[in-house]
């Protein structure tokens, strides 16, 4: 096998259709790239995709090799042991995979896919958090497509239960999409894995994102889409998963929710409906009995997730045992006597209606109601706020609705 030629043939972008022929007829890239014109025409191979394969120019192809090995990246043919073989079987998988980090053993694990909007509520950034961190710290790799939203919520969630994630990319390997996740695909890579289709240097298409989408399906054992539209990217990676015969599983949202409308469709259809991680990862006990277990977290705990290169200096943190200098931090937040500089270095972020329930939060475990009253807001107002809050770090919320401040002033 000539790692050189599986990506010659894989950048020749062919359909599946042709691939798969040329593959069953010579078995080998190699062997197509010494074929004929006249073999391709008795094919049926014509046009376009006859004057891709007539280009031997191998130039293009030693040159991702040499970028792969300068940045660290893996490459994996469909011929190779480390291939999944979970992959191997949906019915167009990638000839060629590119990795960053330490792909995870797929065939043997968990691998629960997490996908969903863009432009997620407060409620679909919550639940989302909630569900992939308890399946995380139950034993799950979570697989989602990094994009803004709620794939950067599962992934963040996971990395704070210390668990693994496999980043799947509808752009070039060394590409980071949004630009703003740079550390998250970082920290993606260092406890797991970002894989794609597409080498180092890919100008991207319109069609790179769709199918992307038949690659998380594939890697994964079943779907969850916690909040998606009616019209959404999550819903193809759902097609894809009922193709192949993966479960699919979605999050109830209130019946008026626009940002759910997809994901209710999905329960409406036969979706399993989930309101806990547990709810999944109950399914697939059976078949990983030593990787899933039920006990564990089921909320996310006081730490946060902060994608930041270093920690500031008022917060304490350490880097994870297992992955020494690859810059991947979990912070924790204790509560603290800020001086009147440091705090309001930390406040500053905060909008107006943040600022007015951080600062009626007087006492520790403080009940919803009482800040409710004090800050003589709209429940639904500080409702959502404190959400907010929870997810920045500054506000900790405990059993009986009761809410404590991560600092004190």
């Amino acid at each position: 096998m000539s790692l050189v030629h599986w990506i010659w043939f894989a950048e020749k972008r062919l359909s599946h259709r042709t691939e798969k022929a040329l593959l069953d007829w010579r078995n080998d890239p190699a062997n197509v790239f010494y074929a004929q014109g006249d073999e391709f025409e008795k094919l049926g191979i014509a046009g376009e995709e006859l004057a891709k394969l007539l280009d031997k120019d191998l130039r293009g192809a030693e040159n991702i090799i040499g970028r792969c090995a300068e940045k660290n990246i893996g490459i994996i043919t469909i011929q190779d042991a480390a291939y999944p073989q979970r992959l191997k079987n949906i019915a167009d998988p990638p000839c060629v995979l590119y990795v960053k980090g330490h792909l995870p053993s797929v065939d043997t694990e968990p691998v629960i896919a997490v996908v969903g909007t863009r432009k997620c509520s407060l409620y679909g950034e919550k639940i989302t958090r909630d569900i992939s961190y308890e399946m995380a710290a139950k034993g799950a790799v979570i697989c989602t497509g990094l994009a803004e939203g709620i794939d950067s919520r599962a992934a963040e969630a996971a990395l704070m239960a210390e668990g693994r994630v496999i980043g799947v990319l509808g752009t070039a390997i060394d590409e980071v999409f949004p630009r703003f996740n740079g550390r998250l695909f970082e920290d993606v890579a260092a406890r797991g894995a970002i894989i794609s289709e597409y080498a180092p240097g890919f100008p991207g298409n319109k069609l790179a994102f769709p199918r992307r989408n038949r690659i998380i399906a594939g890697l994964s054992l079943a779907v969850v889409v916690p909040e998606a539209p009616f019209r959404s990217g999550a819903l193809i990676t759902v097609r894809h998963a009922l193709d192949n015969g993966r479960d699919v599983f979605a999050v109830p949202s209130n019946a008026d929710s626009r940002e759910g409308m997809g994901s209710n469709t999905l329960i409406q259809e036969g979706a399993g409906l989930v309101m806990s991680g547990w709810d999944v990862l109950r399914e697939y006990k059976e078949l990983f009995p030593d990787k899933i277990s039920e006990k564990g977290p089921e909320k996310i705990s006081p730490k946060r997730y902060i994608p930041e290169t270093k920690p500031q200096p008022s917060e304490e943190a350490k880097p994870l045992k297992d992955e020494p200098g690859k810059g991947f931090f979990k912070f924790r937040v204790p509560v603290r006597r800020a001086g009147k500089e440091d705090l309001a270095s930390q406040l500053s972020g905060l909008n107006e209606n943040q600022l007015k329930i951080v600062a009626v939060m007087t006492k520790p475990s403080m009940h919803v109601d009482d800040i409710i009253d004090l800050s003589a807001m709209p429940a639904s107002l500080v409702l959502s706020e404190l959400t907010m809050l929870q997810i920045k770090g500054f506000v900790s919320q405990e059993t009986g609705k009761r809410f404590t401040l991560n600092i004190t002033k």
